[in-house]
């Protein structure tokens, strides 16, 4: 019995996992939408949502970081292609693809239960949607059980439509105005790509297609909603723009929340094809912006004209589309359908601190923030100036922050001026503002005089300091604390607040961040250049978006400049060596031939001393003898003439002297 129980339950875990197809999971949509399915149990959306899991799922963003290695019984199994085949594998994903051909791409799709194209960030994948959609409904006679086709698309296949109501131009469109859609002229494929997938769902019984038309997605790394995030982080301009008047609304949806929309389908399989994923939200691209600029960036917006947008060279031509659409949906059919756990139902505005929260952490971005401390000259300003140029850091600088401050505090203490005529209401709440001001700024005020504010993390001994400033230009001294008794007196205070026992360290320390310790004395740089190295190194790489493409531009050109001149230099190098070697050869060759040439002669000199006497007893007994012996032996001609000289040269050897010695 207990057996069948445990056969059965096995059984069911079968019956309800479902393998899943996504192209393209190296994508911004598709991997989100594969991440958020890899965690969901397969049914799970039939059941209501009770209000304990809605306040359990309040946070979202934790679904973004779960990991493939904590996946719960029962989930989908996520397979798809990867745009590049150097991609590195989503850890959601089971199974990726890259590279494959249609035949195996085939058998892979037939091996699934659910097959998801999403044609939003792609346009290239429409083709091949059609193409598989088409090649499935070929293959319906084979299927063991039935298969679902999702096409995701876009509400940019609505963007021309008709209004509604001619009379009111807020009467959104629903999913049952489908047939009545007019797509955008640079969606043309799309909604061909739609109607296609919807004649081939109504062919057989085994095989369901749908279309999911989304708004404009954004959440975690955040989509097309990027480039304005971007440049509000960076701060580097001084207004997030709005093209145009701004007066456009713009369907859109959570990213996550889109794929729970996905999950539903799946799970409910329900009648209509067509549906419409959209969050609740009616807002304007000028609130859109105005909402990231107030919460991330400069605060403001400037509004720039339509044509202007395309100027913008991170926006692609998709993205703007999007941007520039004014349309008004409502997914009706979803909202009263399905089960959702809703991410952003109210939309973008309203859930913008869970929306920054996520993406921060899905592009980690983590917040530096850099205190420069040490005594007066020891180079705090400029190695916080050059610092902030390279973490792209706000360079905030004491002197102008109190002077910022007492101007806002002033302001608010100073008396208004009222005309006749006019009333004059003084709420409580701004009389205890007034007062907080007041108090505040006479504390700053009192502070300023006593010229305490320093703090220190840089050091170097005094008589580095005094040195530095007396040779600072008269240009640079003039005006500044850096004359001799303005600098001298701030830096005896600096020495007397700063006691071992009560320092700026002492508080960082008992916060866990310790300093460090940089004796820029003995680093013996006039510039700074090695100590600004030393921190970069201790505090790390940028934490930030990275060089942009012009930087990276200007770091291969420099980093190509560089190794040009290393390899000239390297070259150089080498023919230098080469030339001194040779002639080393030359002159170690030229010192061999004349001590060659000295042995030489030195040999034959020798050998003609030691042949003096040798010649001269030949000359004298041996050559006389051999001539009248030649002569003797032309007159008699002897048959061996060999013999006949033998025999006088021994009838004449009592007559010779003897040989010299050592001759033979």
């Amino acid at each position: 019995m207990a057996e069948e129980e445990e056969t059965a339950a096995l059984t069911e875990k079968v019956i309800r996992t479902q393998r899943v197809f996504i192209n393209l999971l190296d994508s911004y949509s598709s991997g989100n939408i594969g991440k958020f399915l890899s965690n969901c149990v397969v049914g799970a959306s039939l059941e209501e949502i009770t209000e304990e899991e809605e306040e359990e799922d309040e946070n979202k963003s934790a679904m973004l970081e779960a990991s493939s290695t904590k996946v719960k019984e029962g989930t989908f199994q996520i397979v798809g292609t990867l745009s590049k085949p150097d991609s590195p594998r989503p850890d959601f994903a089971v199974e990726t693809y890259s590279a494959i051909s249609r035949e195996d791409l085939l058998m892979r799709l037939l091996e699934c239960d659910v097959i998801i194209y999403n044609i939003t960030e792609s346009s290239q994948q429409m083709e091949e949607a059609i193409w598989a959609v088409s090649a499935l409904s070929e293959e319906v006679s084979h299927f063991e059980k039935r298969k679902l086709f999702i096409l995701l698309s876009t509400v940019m296949t609505w963007a021309r439509s008709k209004a509604l109501d001619p009379e009111d131009s807020e009467v959104p469109f629903t999913e049952e105005d489908y047939r009545r859609r007019k797509s955008h002229p640079n969606f043309l494929d799309h909604i061909n790509a739609e109607k296609m997938v919807l004649k081939f769902g109504k062919k057989a019984r085994k095989f369901a297609a749908y279309v999911v038309a989304a708004g404009l997605q954004y959440g975690a790394e955040g989509g097309m909603l990027h480039t304005f995030f971007k440049m509000a982080w960076l701060g580097e301009i001084p207004a997030l723009p709005v093209f145009g008047d701004g007066t456009n609304v713009i369907p859109t949806i959570h990213v996550l929340d889109l794929a729970g929309v996905i999950q539903n389908v799946i799970d409910h399989v329900p009648k209509p094809h067509y549906l419409v994923a959209v969050d609740e939200s009616v807002h304007t691209l000028e609130d859109i912006v105005k909402c990231i600029s107030k919460n991330t960036g400069p605060g403001k917006i400037q509004k720039i004209p339509r044509e202007n947008a395309y100027l913008t060279k991170d926006l692609t031509q998709d993205c703007l589309d999007h941007l520039l659409v004014n349309l008004r949906m409502e997914a009706l059919f979803v909202k009263e359908n399905f089960n959702i756990r809703w991410a952003a139902q109210t939309g973008f505005v309203e859930n913008i601190n869970t929306i920054l929260k996520e993406y921060k952490q899905s592009r980690g971005l983590m917040p530096i923030k850099i205190c420069i401390l040490g005594p007066p000259a020891v180079g705090k300003s400029s190695i916080a100036k050059e610092l902030a140029n390279y973490y792209k850091l706000h360079h905030i600088q004491l002197k102008d922050v109190i002077s910022e401050a007492i101007a806002k505090l002033e302001a608010i203490v100073a008396p208004n001026d009222v005309g006749e005529g006019e009333e004059e209401v003084e709420e409580e709440e701004e009389e205890e503002n007034v007062e907080d001001a007041q108090e505040l700024l006479d504390g700053i005020k009192e502070s300023m005089e006593q010229n305490a504010e320093f703090v220190c993390a840089l050091d170097a001994s005094d008589e580095f300091l005094k040195e530095r400033v007396i040779n600072l230009p008269e240009s640079i001294v003039a005006g500044t604390h850096y004359s001799q008794d303005r600098f001298l007196r701030a830096l005896s205070n600096y020495r007397d607040i700063n006691i071992d026992d009560e320092t700026v360290f002492n508080y960082f320390d008992e916060l866990e961040i310790h300093p460090i310790h940089i004796d820029v004395g003995k680093l013996e740089d006039a510039q700074n250049r090695l100590a600004i190295k030393q921190l970069i190194k201790e505090i790390g790489e940028p934490r930030n978006y990275g060089l942009t493409d012009e930087e990276k531009a200007e770091e291969e050109r420099k980093a190509a400049e560089e190794r040009l001149a290393r390899e000239a230099a390297e070259e150089a190098e080498r023919e230098h060596q080469e030339a001194v070697e040779m002639a080393e050869k030359i002159a170690r060759w030229e010192e061999w031939n004349k001590r060659l040439e000295e042995v030489k002669r030195e040999e034959r000199e020798l050998l003609e001393a030691q042949s003096i006497p040798l010649r001269n007893y030949l000359m004298t007994y041996v050559m006389p003898t051999l001539i009248q012996g030649l002569n003797e032996c032309c007159n008699v001609r002897p048959e061996d003439p060999v013999d006949f000289l033998v025999g006088m040269q021994w009838h004449n050897l009592g007559l010779l002297q003897p040989p010299p010695p050592g001759f033979k």
